[in-house]
C-alpha cells in the first residue's frame, strides 16, 4: 500500500515511521515546487507528482493550508482523506465558524469582520475583551491580535490598517474566561466506525503548544462522552475519513470548540508511546480502509514540545519511559524542533518524571514544564 502525503514535515516522517511496520510505503510532497520526496531524507523521488498521484492507493495531508490547485487535482483522484471540503474548513476560520454554526456546535461567540468599521459593533455586541484571529494562514499564535479595553480600539484600528479584509475578513471572538484548553483526537473511517482518544490538557505559551497530559486529568465520564459527541456529530457531518482534532475550551462543565485541525496533531503526539495504537497509525489504518486501533491509554503520559532550540542533554532518555523524536530541522525561534514523551503509571509518577527531565532541559525554552510537573506531582 502507498500513501502520498501533501507537506514534507515532521507530521509526514512520523507517519512514515509508523506506516513502515504495517508495509504502508508513505511518500510526502514538498508543496513548494511539487516534489517528491522520502518524508525522513527529504531526498527527491524519482518520480512526477502525476506519477505519484497515480500509484497511491490514497492521498492525505499534513496540514491545511496545501495550495488549493493542489488539493483539486488530488481530488479528482477520488483518493484524498480527508476530503477536500474538510481540509479547507481547517485552513479557513470564517469556514470552519460557519460549519459549526450549521451542525449546531457550541463554539465562541464571534462575528466576522470585512471592514474595520465593523469593529465598534464587536465591541457593542461581544464587550471589549476580544480575540481578533486572521481567518486564514494564522497558526501557533501568528495572526491574532487582542483587545482587552475598549480605549485600545482606536490603536488596534490603526495596528490592522494594512490588513485587506475582504480577501482575508478577521474572526473576532469573545474572549472566554475558560478554565482550561483541552483536545480531543479521534479517527473515522469510510465504513462510519469511529474510535477517540482520552481527551488531553494543553499548556500554550504565547500562542504555541509546549505541553500536554493526557488522560487529562479531573475528567469523569459525562465530560470524555461530551467531546466525543461533539467529534461525531462534526465526523459524521463531513463524512470524514482520518484522525481529526478538536481543539477545546473547557467551561464548567461545558465544552466549547475553539478549533479544527483536519489532520494528525502536535497534542496527539502523546498516543506514540502513551496509547495502544498511534494517532498516526490510526490515520494511516483508515486512509488505507485498514480496521481501526485501539485509542486507550497506557497510562498517564506527557508530551513537551522543543521549540526554538537545539541544544540539550540526551541524558534525558535515562528517565524511565521517555522517548524523543527529533524532527532533523534547522533552529530558529519558535520553531518546534523535536518532542519528548514520557509515559508513566501514576500522575505522581509523571510529575516526578517530568522534574526530573527539567534538569537536562534549558528552561528559558520550557516555561510550563515545571510548573506542570509541580501540578501534577500533587
Amino acid at each position: 500500500m502507498r500513501v502520498v502525503v501533501y507537506g514534507a514535515g515532521q507530521l509526514a516522517q512520523m507517519m512514515y515511521l509508523a506506516g513502515s511496520p504495517l508495509g504502508i510505503d508513505v511518500q510526502a510532497v514538498d508543496v513548494n515546487n511539487d516534489t517528491v520526496v522520502h518524508p525522513v531524507s527529504k531526498t527527491p523521488l524519482e518520480i512526477s507528482l502525476a506519477q505519484a498521484l497515480e500509484g497511491a492507493d490514497a492521498l492525505t495531508v499534513e496540514f491545511e493550508h496545501v495550495p488549493e490547485r493542489l488539493l483539486e487535482d488530488a481530488a479528482k483522484t477520488n483518493k484524498l482523506m480527508p476530503n477536500i471540503d474538510s481540509i479547507l474548513v481547517g485552513a479557513d476560520r470564517v469556514r470552519e465558524k460557519k460549519l459549526l454554526e450549521s451542525m449546531q456546535v457550541a463554539n465562541c461567540e464571534h462575528q466576522i469582520v470585512t471592514d474595520l468599521a465593523q469593529l465598534d459593533d464587536c465591541v457593542k455586541q461581544l464587550g471589549s475583551k476580544l480575540i481578533l484571529k486572521a481567518s486564514r494562514d494564522g497558526y501557533d499564535g501568528y495572526g491574532q491580535w487582542r483587545l482587552s479595553d475598549e480605549a485600545d480600539l482606536p490603536e488596534l484600528k490603526n495596528a490592522l490598517q494594512g490588513l485587506d479584509l475582504q480577501t482575508v475578513p478577521l474572526v473576532v471572538e469573545k474572549m472566554v474566561a475558560f478554565d482550561r484548553e483541552l483536545s480531543l483526537i479521534g479517527v473515522r473511517n469510510a465504513n462510519g466506525d469511529v474510535r477517540t482518544y482520552p481527551l488531553a490538557e494543553n499548556l500554550h505559551h504565547q500562542g504555541q503548544l509546549h505541553v500536554s497530559v493526557a488522560p487529562a486529568t479531573n475528567v469523569d465520564d459525562a465530560l470524555q462522552a461530551q467531546a466525543h459527541d461533539i467529534f461525531v456529530k462534526l465526523a459524521e457531518g463531513m463524512n470524514y475519513v482520518g484522525v481529526l482534532a478538536v481543539e477545546l475550551f473547557q467551561v464548567g462543565d461545558k465544552l466549547l470548540v475553539n478549533e479544527l485541525a483536519p489532520r494528525v496533531h502536535n497534542s496527539g503526539h502523546w498516543s506514540q508511546s502513551g496509547a495502544v495504537t498511534s494517532q498516526f497509525e490510526n490515520h494511516l489504518r483508515a486512509v488505507c480502509g485498514l480496521p481501526l486501533g485501539d485509542t486507550s491509554a497506557i497510562g498517564p503520559s506527557a508530551m513537551v514540545n522543543i521549540i526554538g532550540c537545539s541544544s540539550f542533554s540526551r541524558d534525558l532518555l535515562s528517565i524511565d519511559g521517555s522517548h524523543l523524536h527529533w524532527y532533523g530541522k534547522s533552529v530558529r525561534e519558535k520553531r518546534k524542533m523535536g518532542h519528548i514523551n514520557v509515559t508513566t503509571n501514576s500522575y505522581e509518577s509523571l510529575g516526578e518524571k517530568l522534574m526530573a527531565l527539567s534538569k537536562y532541559l534549558p528552561l528559558e525554552y520550557f516555561p510550563k514544564l515545571v510548573g506542570e510537573a509541580t501540578r501534577l506531582k500533587g
